[in-house]
């Protein structure tokens, strides 16, 4: 029996990115979370404010890893306006890549179509 393949899974097969996963937590949770951690003055333990918040201690801890790299405060992370750039910049190398390929493939269909030596 031949099932039936929606568009999403299709984009999927290709390996095209078509939708992206839902968020866990919302956003505001996430905020709260990184301005309760940053204004704590004796930073408490990620672990035990996760724990106290509901969320797993590694996204809290990724979250504050984050918001301290768009603040400017990390050197080894890239800032969010930093990562839309690079993704940005990745999706036009792209575009530029599949143009380069399209004209070498019609130059060399043009070349071999002036080429005198060629037999016709």
């Amino acid at each position: 029996m031949r099932e039936v393949v929606t568009g999403c899974q299709m984009g999927l097969m290709r390996g095209t990115q078509t939708m992206s996963a839902p968020r866990k937590y919302p956003l505001e949770l996430r905020e709260r979370a990184v301005r309760m951690y940053r204004s704590a003055d004796p930073k408490p333990v990620i672990r035990r404010m996760a724990e106290d918040l509901g969320v797993h201690h590694e996204a809290l801890r990724t979250w504050i890893r984050q918001a301290e790299a768009g603040a400017g405060e990390r050197g080894d992370m890239l800032s969010t306006a930093e990562r839309a750039e690079l993704a940005a910049l990745r999706k036009e190398n792209l575009q530029l890549k599949r143009a380069n390929e399209v004209l070498r493939t019609a130059s060399a269909f043009f070349a071999a179509q002036l080429d005198p030596t060629r037999p016709r």
